[in-house]
């Protein structure tokens, strides 16, 4: 709304619409905490291997309460990121996937995972070092 809002002020094309990320207003800011974001980064990354019905989401990223997983998935809707499809079966069954948009995220998103994650021998040995010097001061 507030990009709206702005444009309609400006006059720009939302093609043409200034975003820096480090600006307190811009509405990048929002999107980046969505995907960036404890449990919306762990969405993406668990909607990469295709559609998921709600609670198979709330499976296979442990630890997510049902109301923060129906939060973030509702986010990620709103930013174009996450599609929720209803099938007309009874009982109705309801599958959340990624856009296209939600596709390219949620791949370089997993680049950024698995750097980090291959990169877990480094940042253990660095954290036990931290804590051992500031233990002795």
């Amino acid at each position: 709304m507030a990009t709206q809002h702005l444009l309609a002020e400006s006059d720009e094309s939302l093609d043409d619409f200034p975003c820096d990320v480090l600006a307190e207003n811009c509405p990048s800011r929002a999107a980046l905490e969505h995907v960036a974001g404890r449990w919306g980064s762990l969405v993406l990354v668990a909607l990469r291997k295709g559609p998921t019905r709600f609670n198979e989401l709330r499976r296979r990223v442990s630890g997510v309460s049902e109301k923060m997983l129906a939060q973030s998935l509702h986010a990620l809707e709103r930013d174009g990121i996450v599609v929720r499809e209803v099938h007309s079966t009874i009982p109705p069954r309801v599958e959340y996937s990624l856009t296209p948009l939600g596709e390219q995220t949620a791949n370089k998103l997993w680049e950024l995972v698995a750097f980090l994650q291959d990169s877990m021998p480094q940042i253990l040995t660095a954290r036990q070092a931290y804590d051992e010097s500031t233990a002795e001061g």
